[in-house]
C-alpha cells in the first residue's frame, strides 16, 4: 500500500522562508529512517505557490484555463510530501506520526492519503496491460 504524507503550506513557506538547519537536520535524519525500513519511495519540499501554475477546467469539454501563482489560503497549500509504501493504513499512520514538524513552529500539518493502485481504477484487462506497460518503461528510463 502507499501512501502520501503531505504537507500542507503556511504563510511562512509560501513566502519562500527556508527552513532551520535544525528542521532539516530533524528531516534528513527521519528520511534515514524510512531508507533503512524500506519504505521511503520520494520526498521533496516544494517552491511556493508564487512559483507555481494552476490549470483549471472551467467548463466541461473546454479549453483549459492557466493561471500564475501565488494561490490565496495557503492552509489549501502543499508545502512538500513523503511517498511510502507499507503493509497496512496503521503503518502509515505510524510514520506520519514520526515524522517532525514541517514548518518547526507549531503549525506543521500533515494529510495522509493512500495512493490508488491501478488495479482499484481500471477492470478492463487492455487497458491494465498499457498501463503495466507503460509504468516498465518509466522504470526502464529511470535505470538508463
Amino acid at each position: 500500500m502507499r501512501f502520501m504524507m503531505i504537507v500542507k503550506a503556511t504563510a511562512d513557506s509560501e513566502a519562500g522562508a527556508m527552513p532551520s538547519q535544525e528542521l532539516i537536520d530533524a528531516m534528513q535524519k527521519y528520511n534515514e529512517e524510512l531508507v533503512k525500513a524500506g519504505v521511503l519511495l520520494a520526498a521533496d519540499g516544494l517552491q511556493p505557490s508564487s512559483n507555481g501554475i494552476r490549470i483549471s477546467y472551467p467548463e466541461p469539454g473546454g479549453k483549459p484555463k492557466v493561471t500564475d501563482g501565488p494561490f490565496t489560503e495557503a492552509k489549501e497549500l502543499i508545502a512538500g510530501y513523503t511517498l511510502i509504501e507499507v503493509k497496512s493504513r496503521e503503518e502509515a499512520i505510524e510514520w506520519a506520526l514520526r515524522m517532525p514538524d514541517p514548518h518547526g513552529f507549531g503549525q506543521g500539518e500533515i494529510e495522509l492519503r493512500q495512493v490508488f493502485d491501478v488495479e482499484d481504477l481500471m477492470e478492463d484487462p487492455e487497458t491494465l496491460a498499457k498501463e503495466a506497460a507503460l509504468r516498465k518503461q518509466v522504470e526502464q528510463q529511470r535505470n538508463a
